[in-house]
């Protein structure tokens, strides 16, 4: 079971969980000891608002927590990440969804600790056992290996190490894994991936994992794995550099949404695919006005090389397409636009499927993880006019996110199809640690939940 979780305790503290409007009609039912403390604390129940009480024994005994007028779906985050390690219950729950409150006490207690002499030892929130526990657990699990993944820097996580935690998938759930690599990406008809990853010391790479029973519907989905990116010759500065250990975020969304549909035995046919590069400055590196062949058949001319993700993404992409899945999603680090246009928590998404598109803004307000649909707006295509090719690969400064989506919907036929560009981090706040974060997976999840369980 995840570490911030167990089944059961013999003397777990009480979480008491109110919103500020209800508190005052509703605390008559705590102890008066509890009642007490809060009075004289003034609690209120505002937003991160807690209050500790203790027993004789100077053990915690209950924890009142405030949700606010508009309480976030992961507020507990906030206990988890300020409260010690112990065993705690809840007791009230403010009206939050037992699934909210267990991903935000698993969001808040995380910490990435793999280079730390001392390892963490966060608190533990009873979840009983059963199907819903399990569900619960794993979904915990997949989100805390996506945030290493991401949090790994890239001496450590480069395509070799997104080729190892993928094979380390394959093993434990007994799929199928075919990996192609260096050179032989020409050979098999991956010239983009070539392309982006030939100057980087370790070789580029494209990974595709198989799991299921061929006659359930199929599932593709398809993460950029960017393993570090400077920009290549089109060198990124300094400060847009720091963060670049997370461009695999997208890999690192779709492996753990692969791990959620193989450890939950979801009835589809699996198929993930991750190309895997580093776009680095070498003497092979490639250059700005080359014209790179695709798997598509289409030609592109590059405007800039620190817009990479999106090639590596064309490739694989077509590849996906070739199967004719029912749905094919993709994740991907892939615009500082999208940040731009929506912030770093919420996730922007792009499909031409009302349907789809319906299905995924209401599985994002059940699982409370914030999405937004963003518009393939096809007159934009001519940003991305090129006189020399079929399609050069950066529109310039304006609508870069949709330009992207654009992109990337030049190399996709396919019944149903998503893309997500997540920022695949956070901040620190709210007492959630700074580092890597998944973005629109929980989304993303409740949606295939519905779809095919």
């Amino acid at each position: 079971m995840h570490k911030a979780f167990t089944a059961s305790a013999e003397t777990p503290a009480r979480l008491h969980l109110f919103r500020a409007g209800e508190w005052d009609d509703a605390s008559g039912d705590l102890p008066a000891a509890l009642r007490a403390q809060a009075r004289a604390q003034g609690f209120k129940a505002g937003t991160g608002e807690m209050v500790i009480l203790a027993d004789s024994e100077g053990e915690i005994a209950d924890v009142l927590f405030g949700l606010g007028d508009r309480p976030d779906a992961l507020a507990a985050a906030a206990l988890s990440a300020k409260l010690p390690a112990g065993d705690y219950e809840v007791a009230r729950d403010g009206g939050q969804p037992l699934a909210n409150i267990a991903a935000g006490w698993a969001d808040g207690a995380y910490r990435f600790d793999r280079y730390l002499k001392t390892k963490a030892n966060p608190p533990r929130l009873v979840i009983g056992d059963g199907e819903d526990a399990d569900a619960l657990d794993r979904e915990a699990e997949a989100i805390s290996l996506l945030r290493d993944l991401i949090n790994t820097p890239a001496q450590d996580m480069g395509p070799a190490g997104i080729e190892t935690a993928i094979q380390t998938l394959a093993e434990e759930f007994s799929a199928d894994l075919s990996v192609i690599t260096g050179d032989d990406l020409l050979s098999e008809n991956y010239p983009m991936v070539h392309a982006v990853g030939r100057a980087a010391a370790e070789a580029p790479r494209f990974m595709e994992l198989s799991w299921g029973n061929d006659d359930h519907p199929e599932l593709a989905l398809v993460g950029k794995g960017v393993a570090f990116d400077t920009g290549g010759l089109n060198l990124k500065p300094g400060s847009g550099m720091k963060l670049m250990k997370k461009d695999m975020g997208g890999s690192a969304h779709v492996i753990a949404l692969a791990r959620l549909v193989m450890s939950s035995n979801l009835p589809v046919r699996l198929k993930l695919y991750v190309p895997a590069v580093e776009n680095a400055i070498g003497r092979d590196a490639f250059r700005p006005s080359d014209i790179l062949q695709t798997r598509k058949g289409l030609t592109v001319e590059i405007d800039n090389t620190d817009a990479e993700g999106r090639l590596i993404l064309g490739d694989a992409l077509a590849r996906a397409c070739e199967s004719d899945p029912d749905l094919l999603v993709d994740f991907a680090t892939l615009t500082g636009a999208a940040r731009v246009a929506l912030g770093p928590d919420l996730a922007p998404f792009y499909t031409d499927d009302g349907d789809l598109a319906d299905a995924i803004s209401a599985a994002g307000t059940v699982s409370g993880d914030p999405v937004w649909r963003m518009p393939l707006w096809d007159p934009y295509k001519s940003m991305l006019k090129s006189s020399v090719a079929d399609l050069q690969n950066s529109g310039g400064r304006f609508a870069g996110s949709i330009t992207a989506a654009i992109f990337l919907k030049q190399f996709v036929d396919a019944r149903r199809w998503v893309h997500l560009d997540v920022w695949g981090w956070r901040e620190g706040k709210y007492g959630r640690p700074e580092g890597g974060a998944a973005c629109g997976l929980r989304a993303i999840w409740a949606m295939l939940r519905t779809r095919y369980a």
